[in-house]
């Protein structure tokens, strides 16, 4: 319900379509929106009939968007958190830093990148029913391929979900190291306003 909120204030908020930020929330909030749309359903069917729910060529779709989203999710995160660094540790430059421009190559990559992983399982078949997630997802069947499927989730990890966190954490602590040190400096200036005011004081 929050994801659609989302996207209704940014079809009818010029002001927020407007803003950099925008960018990255409409497209979390889209994939979200779809994953739990498209994803959920076909998952709670598995674990009802405790096997494949759907034919073949529908469960390959559903898993190719599963991964496609879950990683666009999560990039999409990380974006959102570069976005809010720059205009907390930088907010004077923040326009010449982080243009609508930029967003949209970020968004950009995002799609690329969260596109390149679901097609490369596509074509080598490592998408299919999984009993132990109930879902259709990354699987793989045959152990032959073992190895480049072992290589293929470390890479796909990594770099969709380990890159995510990494960002997530430097550019937090950022935002919270300058959020302390401005708590500091407003600490001061009121123990000063006070001696102040009790030095005028008669």
């Amino acid at each position: 319900l929050s994801n659609l909120l989302v996207l209704l204030c940014f079809v009818y908020s010029t002001e927020i379509r407007k803003q950099v930020a925008g960018v990255f929330l409409v497209n979390l909030s889209f994939c979200n929106l779809l994953l739990t749309v498209l994803n959920m359903p076909f998952t709670l069917l598995g674990i009802l009939r405790n096997q494949q729910p759907l034919g073949g060529c529908v469960c390959k779709a559903v898993g190719f968007l599963e991964t496609f989203l879950t990683s666009n999710t999560m990039l999409s995160m990380a974006a959102l958190s570069i976005d809010k660094w720059i205009a907390v540790v930088f907010p004077l430059s923040y326009t010449s830093k982080m243009r609508y421009k930029d967003a949209v190559i970020l968004m950009g990559y995002s799609w690329l990148h969260s596109l390149t992983f679901p097609l490369v399982s596509l074509f080598y078949s490592w998408v299919d029913y999984s009993s132990v997630y109930a879902s259709c997802t990354l699987h793989l069947k045959e152990e032959t391929e073992r190895r480049r499927f072992t290589v293929f989730t470390i890479v796909f990890h990594s770099t969709s979900f380990m890159l995510s966190l990494v960002i997530l954490c430097f550019t937090y602590l950022k935002v919270l190291k300058v959020a302390r040190f401005h708590c500091k400096r407003i600490d001061i200036i009121t123990m000063q306003t006070l001696v102040l005011l009790v030095d005028i004081h008669p």
